[in-house]
């Protein structure tokens, strides 16, 4: 019997508060519509099924937290990523922590202005 693949993950609450820097990048991989509702300001989007065709439109930085709704997805790609030479490590209850958390989140949706939810 083959066990899944444990990933690097940490909780929001840890996460560097000045997110993006320049050692650290926040991917996210949601879906489009997941994307537009609301996420992470600074965050570089790419859906999880486009992240291996797009690779190199990765964030130059030391190390890439990996955010997706609520977590599952986003270890996925987190050990796509680690498997490929990045030092990725998976946000821990995606946005659905992110937002619980009381980080900030905006919208790309017309006339939308960031909030918190």
């Amino acid at each position: 019997m083959t066990t899944p693949m444990q990933v690097p993950g940490v909780p929001p609450e840890e996460l560097p508060a000045d997110l993006p820097t320049a050692n650290f990048a926040l991917l996210d991989v949601r879906e489009n519509d997941e994307w537009a509702a609301g996420h992470a300001p600074g965050a570089v989007h790419i859906p999880m099924n486009e992240v291996p065709q797009r690779l190199d439109e990765l964030p130059e930085a030391d190390q890439v937290y990996v955010v997706c709704r609520s977590g599952g997805r986003s270890a996925r790609v987190t050990a796509y990523l680690n498997a490929n030479g990045w030092d990725a490590v998976n946000v821990e209850r995606g946005m659905n922590g992110w937002s619980a958390s009381g980080r900030p989140v905006v919208s790309d949706e017309p006339g939308a202005e960031p909030f918190v939810l």
